[in-house]
């Protein structure tokens, strides 16, 4: 199973990624931006989402991912663990969220093994 672990892991190893302790727990940033945080008990955690894509994924996943109502207001998304299809997703949504907060020179340089245009 999937825990916090697998989730510094997979941002540890983005380029230029940090980890900082924020709220008594870790956040991972790219470039001062933060993408990435394990909220309390490492069950979850939560990404960055543009709001009108979270609303989707809520809607269709809603065992998987939800918004907290203190983060309502945020553009932010959180997952459980236990729900994913394995580090391959864990992986995506990640790298999805690093892409949105990193400079757009950065993001456009990093391909993961396999990468297309178009898919991740």
């Amino acid at each position: 199973m999937l825990d916090a672990d697998d989730v510094r892991r997979i941002a540890l190893s983005l380029p230029q990624t940090v980890e900082k302790e924020l709220w008594n727990h870790p956040t991972f940033h790219v470039a001062g931006r933060m993408f990435v945080t394990v909220p309390d008990d490492g069950t979850s955690f939560a990404v960055r989402c543009p709001r009108q894509d979270r609303y989707e994924l809520i809607a269709s996943e809603p065992e998987k991912f939800w918004v907290p109502p203190h983060e309502a207001n945020s553009s932010w998304v959180r997952a459980r663990l236990a729900a994913l299809d394995g580090a391959d997703e864990l992986r995506d949504i990640v790298v999805d969220s690093w892409r949105q907060a990193a400079p757009a020179e950065l993001a456009e340089t990093f391909h993961l093994p396999g990468w297309k245009p178009g898919n991740g």
